[in-house]
């Protein structure tokens, strides 16, 4: 089964190339001009066991929200277009992930439906270039291009950096466990319905 997509998005304002993996092994490479958001999506694919790919440019200049909502709807559709029919995969995922002080449960349904649900607050405005108001723009952008229920709660911290990380590394757990193929589905669809 080829799960795999690649993701051209340009706009006006930005340039985002991604390439995903779903089988992959954690190796990430990332550009996208803002070095703390980098480091946040190389944990995705590093803990997810995914490959991710991805270049992005533009827009820096005035400030980082179309860049780096242009990153979560792309890896997002990416996402989407792996998937495909969703058929066979465990569909479900969570994690509760620890970062010294720090700890965040995100949950997953790749159900097909669109929603985020981000209850994560930060005490600073800015994690280096990245504004800490993205974090959940991105998670927002994400689910709803990758059609995914997504919710993260962030349950303790005192350090915004831990906080941050603490998320992007559940959600690369929680997505690694919704997207992987369970053999006693037999390629059906998880749903009752009999369709996503």
């Amino acid at each position: 089964m080829n799960r795999q997509a690649r993701v051209l998005r340009e706009t006006g304002e930005t340039r985002v190339e991604v390439s995903l993996d779903l089988d992959g092994s954690g190796r990430g490479s990332i550009a996208t001009g803002i070095g703390m958001f980098d480091h946040l999506l190389e944990q995705v694919a590093r803990h997810g066991l995914l490959d991710i790919s991805i270049s992005a440019s533009g827009d820096l200049e005035r400030e980082a929200h179309h860049l780096v909502e242009d990153v979560g709807l792309a890896l997002g559709q990416a996402l989407d277009e792996a998937l495909g029919e969703r058929r066979g995969i465990v569909r479900f995922g969570h994690a509760l992930v620890p970062l010294d002080e720090a700890l965040a449960l995100v949950a997953v349904d790749l159900g097909g439906r669109p929603h985020a649900v981000v209850e994560a607050s930060f005490r600073r405005d800015y994690l280096g270039a990245l504004p800490t108001e993205m974090v959940s723009h991105f998670l927002a952008s994400l689910a709803q291009a990758g059609r995914l229920n997504l919710h993260v709660r962030l349950l303790a911290g005192e350090n915004d950096h831990h906080r941050a990380e603490a998320i992007f590394k559940a959600l690369a757990l929680a997505l690694r466990q919704a997207t992987r193929p369970e053999p006693r589905l037999g390629g059906e669809v998880p749903s009752t319905k009999g369709v996503l």
